[in-house]
């Protein structure tokens, strides 16, 4: 049983869903006709043309009579297939204009703006090679010389941890009782599980839901993450690039503007496009983004005070943390 309730909290919303065959109204009437069609068939066989084989054998006939039967099978499940095909092209259609429509409104603001598009694809393509290098060298972090393992460090810095505990009393909820969370769950948890076998995904998720600050956190990505995959929007589909450990230790301490601009490495324009549009129109999707907003960096200041720039490249890679990316930009963090 306690399996159950980790795979409730997150399976499908960061990864695009397979699509598995399903057996429509569509089909089941053609299966329906099908059938009535090879009963009456057969009953006319049975009462009408039980006396036609003196004759002998005549293949002409055979054929006929081959084409007469299965035929208007043939063409009930022609007709059921275009209507399936039809249904989901007109399915993809709606997604894409809808697609298309984010865009063309975010485009119209920029152009309001005064934003000239010529000269920003031109910064970009000047600006292209620093960010590679950027991405490159935010790979090759420091490691000190005995440093704790991640496997055993705490997640979040031990004088809070003793603060809190120092205030435990009768009646302390069971998640007050936990034992600490470590950073290596702590990334693994807000990475949430890889598949329904990730044994390892769940049992880290269990404990970081186990330890009341992070819960909150783990349910506040959960929200956001769902509430993009209705627009179609995956963590994985995401490539960001990816800031070096100080401009992530400069937001934690409070800087804001150009100094950690680099954050905000979402460059997927229809991600942007739709979620721009979304926090426009959507008044409960704009509440609960905040709301992760704000407990993601409440949680990542705790977490940046013991954590070495390794640990900080590793959590800025999981889902959790391109969500905050993506929803960041669109929401002017990084400005």
């Amino acid at each position: 049983m306690a399996d159950e309730s980790p795979k409730k909290i997150e399976l499908g919303v960061y990864q695009r869903p397979e699509d598995a065959p399903k057996i429509t109204a569509t089909e089941m009437i053609a299966a329906i006709l099908s059938l009535i069609w090879l009963a009456m068939t057969a009953g006319y066989f049975l009462i009408v043309g039980t006396g036609t084989s003196e004759g002998g054998f005549d293949s002409i006939r055979f054929v006929m009579m081959l084409i007469a039967i299965f035929m208007p099978v043939a063409m009930i499940w022609v007709g059921a297939l275009a209507v399936r095909a039809s249904v989901t092209m007109r399915e993809e259609s709606r997604r894409l204009q809808a697609a298309i429509s984010a865009m063309r409104q975010a485009y119209l603001s920029g152009q309001q703006g005064g934003s000239n598009a010529t000269v920003e694809k031109k910064l970009e393509e000047i600006a292209a090679a620093q960010r590679k290098t950027e991405s490159t060298l935010a790979t090759f972090t420091s490691i000190r010389p005995g440093q704790t393992p991640a496997e055993d460090k705490l997640a979040i810095p031990a004088p809070t941890l003793i603060e809190e505990q120092a205030s435990l009393a009768l009646g302390t909820p069971s998640e007050s009782l936990a034992p600490p969370l470590s950073v290596a769950d702590f990334i693994k948890a807000l990475n949430f599980p890889e598949t329904a076998e990730d044994k390892e995904g769940f049992r880290a998720l269990r404990r970081a839901l186990s330890d009341r600050k992070v819960s909150q956190l783990i349910h506040a990505a959960q929200d956001v993450l769902t509430l993009l995959s209705q627009d179609g929007i995956y963590m994985d589909d995401l490539r960001p690039d990816r800031a070096k450990p100080e401009i992530w230790r400069r937001f934690a301490k409070g800087e804001r503007g150009h100094a950690v601009a680099s954050l905000g490495g979402v460059r997927d324009r229809s991600s942007l496009a739709l979620a721009s549009a979304r926090m426009k129109q959507d008044a409960i999707f704009r509440d609960a983004v905040h709301h992760f907003l704000r407990k993601f960096d409440k949680t990542f200041a705790e977490f940046e005070q013991t954590a070495t720039d390794e640990e900080i490249a590793a959590l800025s890679d999981c889902r959790t943390a391109r969500a905050f990316m993506l929803l960041g930009r669109v929401t002017g963090t990084f400005d």
